[in-house]
């Protein structure tokens, strides 16, 4: 399909990169191409930033058919922008489409999309390090219809955003609350799908734990609060002793690409990476003893996220020394060295934009 662009009559002042912030801004343009049963995937387009047209009875307003991705486009200290793993935001894309019964675009057509959008933003792809052009690409239901059935048409589109360094210019580490009332998501449901309902069901204990001084929540499982899931919207990962140990994908546990790349490297490194089930009195035992070493999350917004504190209504656990530990120190350095360049991406994982 040839993608119809329409460009901006009024761009927008690009902020400074010290304003950035995370998904505060906007790019000039989006894309968009739409669906239905009767024509597939049809008119492709780059338009200018706008807000959505949708009818009060649309699926996604009344069914919760949205699911969405994020990734980052990257200028390399050869000036060229890249992508990392975009084919694996679009697996989990269509994983996520599949368990919602909605209809994902085929791979050719999300590659496109990206590309020709970057392409058209690149400008707006930042130059400083830690920062990134942040890609939010979203498929919902737009359907108007009242009756529990799956949509029939579908809006696919992506909007962008520069964004800064997580966490400044260092890295640094958060405190983490141990969630053991709320629950993210059971067995059978759809913890597994980038949804927004997941999102939304994650607001109350995440505002929770804000009050009492932490950054995010340690979810454990819906059934006995007994097993470790994920951290906030990260996968997390424990150093105790020698092995890296992280929550197997169950079922209820997104599948962070991530996740799975840092997975990748460690084992790279010769390290010993169990995916399992997690006991959270595991974590506690091994915290007593002196065995657990650092424990961090990860995800596409910080990429690598140490955790200093793990707190509970009875008790709070300092992790190590309470800084970020030489294991994350060295993942976060790696993939800030493959992002921006400066070392050879032997894992094939990026995808030159232009």
């Amino acid at each position: 399909m040839g993608i119809a662009i329409e460009r901006t009559s009024a761009p927008k002042p690009k902020p400074k990169s010290t304003e950035y912030g995370f998904g505060r801004f906007f790019s000039d343009h989006m894309y968009m191409v739409d669906y239905s049963a009767a024509d597939g995937w049809h008119s492709p387009r780059i338009v200018p930033y706008q807000p959505l047209t949708l009818d009060p009875g649309a699926a996604v307003l009344h069914y919760g058919q949205a699911i969405f991705e994020g990734l980052k486009a990257f200028r390399g200290v050869d000036g060229k922008i890249r992508l990392f793993r975009p084919e694996m935001n679009w697996k989990r894309l269509t994983a996520s489409a599949d368990r919602l019964c909605m209809k994902a675009p085929d791979l050719p057509t999300y590659m496109e999309g990206l590309q020709q959008l970057v392409t058209t933003e690149r400008e707006w792809v930042p130059t400083k390090e830690g920062t990134a052009l942040y890609l939010r690409p979203t498929l919902i239901g737009t359907e108007a219809f009242l009756g529990v059935r799956p949509a029939e048409k579908y809006l696919y589109y992506v909007i962008a955003s520069p964004v800064g360094a997580y966490y400044g210019d260092s890295l640094d580490s958060v405190k983490i609350w141990i969630e053991r009332e709320y629950s993210r998501a059971a067995p059978g449901g759809i913890g597994a799908a980038k949804a927004g309902g997941n999102y939304a069901s994650s607001l109350k204990a995440a505002l929770e734990a804000k009050k009492r001084g932490y950054a995010q929540v340690l979810w454990t499982d819906a059934g006995q609060h007994k097993f470790v899931e994920e951290v906030g919207t990260m996968n997390v990962f424990f150093l105790i002793g020698d092995r890296v140990i992280t929550p197997a994908l169950s079922g209820t546990i997104l599948p962070g690409v991530m996740r799975d790349s840092v997975i990748e490297v460690l084992r790279s490194w010769n390290l010993q990476v169990e995916e399992r089930s997690v006991p959270l009195a595991e974590i506690l035992e091994a915290h007593k003893n002196g065995e657990l070493k650092e424990v961090f999350g990860t995800g596409t917004a910080a990429q690598v996220s140490p955790v200093s504190e793990l707190g509970t209504e009875e008790q709070v656990y300092k992790i190590g020394s309470g800084g970020v530990g030489p294991l994350s120190d060295r993942l976060y350095t790696y993939f800030m060295e493959l992002n921006y360049g400066r070392t050879k991406d032997t894992m094939g994982w990026l995808h030159e934009i232009c």
